[in-house]
């Protein structure tokens, strides 16, 4: 099993192990997906989509094309309308930075 240290800055040097058996190279980027509370999986994001095929097990139904865009549309709103209030929330008020 290979082992990493988190440093101060939050980084950690991926053993070179692990960088062969992901196929990742410096400038490479990862994705961290969380399988479970407390349980991730990195995922090297060069990676074919069609290689991720079966990662997450079959799904509890299947959701039609257009579920999908109106679950995006609805959730991309409603992230807009977040977004808009934390921004107002944290407008600048005029004065100078220090």
């Amino acid at each position: 099993m290979s082992t990493a240290t988190l440093t101060s800055k939050g980084q950690v040097t991926i053993p070179a192990d692990v960088r062969r058996s992901l196929n990742v190279q410096t400038g490479d980027r990862l994705e961290f997906v969380q399988v479970e509370p407390g349980r991730f999986e990195i995922v090297a994001a060069t990676r074919s989509v069609r290689e991720l095929k079966g990662m997450f097990g079959k799904p509890a139904r299947a959701v039609s094309i257009e579920e999908m865009n109106q679950t995006i549309a609805e959730r991309g709103a409603s992230a807009g309308l977040r977004a808009a209030r934390a921004g107002s929330r944290s407008a600048p008020t005029g004065g100078r930075a220090k």
